[in-house]
């Protein structure tokens, strides 16, 4: 970035940016964003009457496009500029236009903290750049969250370059892997990693003599001799296709095949999921409205877990000693539980043969709190103990410890880091998202917000949890690390401020391999395309048609006037968030839309008064004024309540039977649950353009992807599309099928436990032969935990006990 400072100081340009400067002093503000900042400048660029080039090609407007942020000050003014995605820079400029430095983030954490004058001369500086230092880590930004890819080339090349060593290596890692103190894979008659080498020559030629579906029972004893023990597979030609390719990994390493190898070592067998907070139930429970998305994903993350575990055993030739999998869904016990099921301490989850639902209570405190659903926000003072009393739990269930524990949300990722911290487990963390990129300025504000949100505590447990996690898998790559124009949710805590509480200089390394791109997949027997006539009930077709279209409830508000619309789709809860309302101002606002379309919505309230929160509240309460000010009485039709999965799936098809679409209006979506149902079941599906939809989409040309805030633009966006398809009848038939497509094949449950799986052997292995920073890492976390968390937690446990 010199050079670009340089090029504009040393030219006619840098009198542009002094008085682009003045004008956004003239503001009254010190603090400017992008898009701010981007508007100012185009709007100084028409009144100067300067030239397109000027705007998008000059030297300022490239350093204008790359500047994240603003700082004014009376002598400076600071710049923090991304010229590239997950690299920022700060830069000083004085007042006077003198010079300009490159400067630390630790000065502008200093600056920011005068910004809201909460500054202090010393304060806590949280860094851990040193734990990532030495580490393998990947170079190029659009690498990141590959990181199997990578550790899979890290370790081939090891392997090549230091073939002794790591054979040893190799023959510790398979030695120690067992199942309730049964040897696995190698057993005490192969003594060395060399010796392991020589057996596989004679394993190998003792295979070539038996018949190829020969089950593995029947030549055990003879292959126990040779040193082996069960989970090579369960025939000889599975049992020889294995050692076949670890005798090629051992000669001729290739990521390739030291991928495909760990796919077949058996080294898991019980996982726990966790998931604190979510209203974790089946039937149709499924969470609140703010956890639904996590329950739903949970769940069927077990569910696909569990097949694919007992699919591993069978093949690995483990049946025959009474290997299962076992998956535990770990969550609260809440007593109040309003006529559900998460106060039952044990449940089934349906459709497996071995995963369960485990519900462990908090400690009592204030029962009037502990025995009843607690927010997000405020749960953090009772993970600690619940931590200590479901390991209890968990190991009774198990009679064992489990091979991975993977969090879900800030507070499920804490909660596994003690655990896995405490039983010496493989650690993953998944986020969903994020808290401190959702709310602007959280951190810079915190204790004005610290009642309501209590995010002290939030982000110092996502400090902690991401930083112990052995792997962390998201949704999408933007989750990481944004785009060109915006910053990543886990790049946000790249270095942040909370004033007078610490300030954090380094905190997390994006281009670590622990970064992992795995999305989601969706229930295919519930969301299918509606073109699989076959597989749909005609009976609940109709149900679900008139509950759309026609029939009358108290729940539902609205009656069209005209059915032959084409019908338009959306489904949110209500919050400031997934704006709801802005999708009804914009349908609204156009009077094409509404002579083309009619607006179908499925939210879970339909008044004010069945809110849980004000928030809530005022979104539900601005629908019904959006409704009466634009008169879209007759064209809207508002179903306030929760359908049950299968209708839900019903639902989207019959919106496509009408060749409607569906209107994903979000002002952020971290990933997009019902993007991926919607897209699966054939509709056309328009998706905010801030979050995962732009990768889950995926349309170079833009079509689908909208911009919120441009109620204009967006409805101009679809009405385009719509007048293609009725140029073109065959055009909404080409785009349906292309996102069905796309969803299917890459968006499915089967392909994400498989890499699941072969994360967590894969970092198993790394942490075993590279345990060192581990260590050290744990120790600083562990220190973060009790000298910030816990007394951040105590405070609201006080107020919690004198409510």
């Amino acid at each position: 970035m010199y050079e670009l400072f340089e090029a504009v100081w040393n030219s006619d340009e840098k009198t542009v940016l002094r008085q682009l400067i003045d004008v956004l002093n003239t503001s009254g503000k010190r603090y400017f964003l992008r898009n701010q900042i981007l508007q100012t400048f185009a709007d100084y660029c028409q009144q100067s009457q300067k030239p397109a080039y000027f705007y998008h090609s000059s030297s300022l407007g490239k350093l204008i496009h790359y500047t994240h942020e603003i700082i004014m000050e009376d002598e400076y003014s600071w710049f923090v500029v991304r010229p590239r995605i997950a690299s920022q820079e700060v830069w000083q400029c004085k007042a006077d236009f003198t010079s300009f430095e490159q400067m630390t983030p630790q000065a502008l954490l200093d600056v920011s903290d005068r910004l809201v004058n909460r500054h202090q001369d010393r304060i806590l500086e949280i860094d851990l750049h040193p734990f990532y230092e030495g580490s393998p880590r990947i170079d190029d930004p659009r690498n990141i969250g590959q990181g199997l890819a990578f550790l899979n080339r890290y370790l081939s090349s090891q392997l090549l370059t230091e073939p002794q060593h790591w054979l040893e290596l190799l023959y510790l890692a398979l030695h120690k892997i067992n199942y309730e103190g049964i040897e696995l894979l190698i057993g005490d008659r192969i003594p060395s990693g060399i010796q392991l080498a020589k057996q596989i020559k004679l394993a190998l030629k003792f295979l070539s003599q038996q018949p190829p579906e020969e089950p593995y029972e029947k030549f055990r004893s003879r292959f126990q001799q040779l040193g082996f023990e069960p989970g090579w597979g369960n025939t000889a030609a599975r049992v020889r296709e294995t050692l076949e390719l670890f005798e090629r990994l051992i000669y001729s390493p290739e990521p390739a095949i030291l991928e495909t190898f760990v796919a077949r070592v058996p080294a898991v067998f019980r996982v726990v999921l966790i998931s604190i907070h979510g209203w974790v139930a089946q039937e149709d429970v499924l969470g609140r409205d703010e956890t639904l998305g996590q329950v739903i994903y949970v769940l069927e993350q077990a569910r696909s877990l569990e097949n694919k575990l007992r699919e591993e055993i069978k093949l690995a030739g483990l049946e025959f000693l009474g290997i299962k999998p076992h998956v535990i869904i770990l969550t609260r016990l809440i007593p109040n539980c309003e006529g559900t099921f998460c106060n039952l301490r044990l449940e089934k989850v349906e459709g497996t043969q071995n995963a369960w639902i485990l519900r462990v209570p908090f400690g009592e405190f204030n029962p009037e709190i502990t025995n009843n659903w607690i927010s997000k926000f405020d749960i953090w003072p009772y993970l600690e103990t619940f931590a200590a009393d479901a390991q209890r739990e968990l190991l009774a269930e198990f009679q064992g410890k489990p091979n991975l524990i993977v969090g879900n949300y800030s507070d499920g990722n804490l909660v596994a880091f003690l655990l896995s911290h405490s039983l010496k487990v493989t650690q993953c963390n998944i986020a969903h998202s994020l808290e401190k990129p959702k709310h602007l300025f959280s951190n810079l504000y915190w204790q004005d917000l610290e009642d309501k949100y209590h995010f002290s505590a939030q982000f110092t447990a996502d400090l902690i949890s991401m930083n112990a996690a052995d792997f962390i898998i998201t949704s999408s790559y933007q989750e990481i690390v944004g785009t060109p124009d915006t910053i990543g949710q886990y790049e946000s805590y790249k270095w942040f401020t909370m004033p007078q509480l610490y300030h954090v200089v380094d905190g997390i390394d994006l281009f670590s391999p622990k970064f992992n791109f795995v999305p989601p997949g969706v229930n295919e027997n519930i969301f299918f395309p509606y073109s699989q006539k076959s597989d749909r009930d005609p009976e609940l077709s109709k149900q679900v048609r008139e509950l759309l279209f026609s029939s009358e409830d108290p729940q539902i508000f609205g009656r069209l006037d005209n059915l032959h619309k084409r019908p338009i789709f959306a489904i949110a809860t209500f919050t400031p968030i997934k704006n709801l309302t802005g999708l009804v101002e914009c349908f609204g606002k156009s009077q094409a839309l509404q002579e083309h379309c009619n607006l179908i919505l499925l939210a879970s309230k339909l008044y004010p008064h069945e809110a849980i929160n004000p928030e809530e509240a005022g979104e539900i309460q601005k629908l019904h004024d959006i409704i009466n000010e634009y008169h879209l009485q007759g064209k809207i039709r508002w179903l306030g309540m929760r359908l049950p999965s299968r209708n839900l799936g019903e639902a989207y098809r019959v919106i496509a039977d009408c060749q409607g679409i569906y209107v994903q209006f979000a002002r952020f979506e971290s990933f997009g649950r019902c993007i991926l149902e919607a897209m699966i079941s054939g509709l056309p599906t328009f998706a905010t353009q801030f979050g995962a939809s732009l990768e889950i989409i995926e349309n170079q040309e833009d079509g689908f992807n909208i911009n919120p805030t441009d109620l204009e633009g967006t409805a101009n966006k679809i009405l385009e599309f719509l007048e293609e398809c009725d140029t073109h009848p065959q055009h909404w038939q080409e785009v349906s099928e292309w996102m069905t497509q796309r969803i299917h094949n890459r968006y499915n449950w089967h392909s994400h436990t498989n890499q699941l799986l072969l994360l967590t052997k894969i970092f198993s292995f790394w942490n075993f032969i590279a345990p060192e920073n581990n260590e050290a890492r744990d120790r600083y976390m562990e220190t973060l935990f009790h000298l910030i968390y816990k007394p951040r937690a105590e405070k609201i446990l006080e107020k919690h006990m004198g409510g």
